[in-house]
């Protein structure tokens, strides 16, 4: 069965979601706590799931729902799930208490673990991105106006090479694992999902992540990129993988738009990848 027909329906929520995120922001009154993980959590990120996941169990009571406020689901029940919404409910929490506006609402449709819907919405900006499976990715300017997405593609040796990087992460980690021989640009910024948006769109190149993030943090970007032309993989180039481990944590990735240019040359090589933190 397609759920193509619900992304109207999906992209009002994350954009609902948006608003409340939107509205603590704007006051600047907001509770933060640390995760047992050592990631911060704030009041922003509780409200924002609390009405993502009543919103999507109202839209398919059917489908269960996997958040990054409430994931700690086990694998034998997960296992089990054919299809499930998974959701970051506020990706960039870093920078919504640093007050950058790098910040969104993440959720993404997964079946068969496989990433079918994705819907990404800027609170700051926004602009909301969107992708189903085999239908194309877009994006809906403020202003309204829908854009269809499509990666940048290199003339044949390109030597310059424009990079997405985390504002919070040692620049020289990146460029540690980059071929010297290239030129790179390197645009900061905050939301993992924000970051392969731009892939998407052809403003930059390339995101490389490397250090912790979520399965949240990537599938519904995967789904949209893939539309755009582009591809998310692990270091040692092969997919992503979803709902398949204990874990839900991602490998180092890289979000790639031009797969003809020469990846495992320019990541070289992918075994001082193995263990970057």
């Amino acid at each position: 069965m397609a759920y193509s027909h619900l992304l109207p329906d999906v992209i009002d929520i994350a954009r609902a979601s948006g608003q409340i995120i939107l509205d603590i922001y704007q006051r600047g009154q907001f509770e933060k706590q640390i995760k047992d993980d050592n990631t911060p959590v704030t009041s922003a990120d509780i409200a924002a799931h609390k009405l993502v996941m009543k919103r999507l169990t109202e839209l398919t009571p059917e489908i269960p729902v996997l958040s990054e406020e409430d994931a700690e689901v086990p694998l034998a029940e997960r296992s089990q799930w054919k299809r499930y919404w998974l959701v970051d409910p506020l990706d960039g929490t870093q920078e919504f208490i640093a007050g950058s506006g790098d910040f969104a609402t993440i959720i993404a449709l997964v079946e068969d673990n496989r990433p079918v819907m994705g819907v990404v919405y800027a609170p700051v900006s926004g602009v909301s991105y969107y992708a189903y499976a085999d239908k194309g990715a877009y994006k809906i300017t403020a202003e309204g106006e829908t854009v269809k997405l499509a990666t940048h593609h290199h003339e044949e040796n390109t030597k310059s090479i424009v990079v997405a990087i985390s504002r919070r992460q040692d620049i020289s980690s990146i460029t540690s694992r980059l071929d010297p021989s290239y030129n790179y640009e390197l645009v900061p910024l905050g939301s993992a999902a924000l970051k392969s948006c731009l892939v998407a769109e052809g403003a930059v190149d390339c995101y490389l992540r490397l250090g912790p993030t979520g399965e949240w943090d990537t599938a519904a970007t995967q789904c949209i990129v893939e539309e755009a032309g582009g591809r998310i993989l692990n270091t040692h180039l092969t997919p992503l993988s979803y709902n398949e481990r204990n874990t839900l944590e991602n490998p180092n990735f890289i979000t790639l738009g031009d797969e003809g240019l020469p990846w495992a040359e320019i990541l070289e090589p992918d075994d001082r990848m193995m263990n970057a933190d």
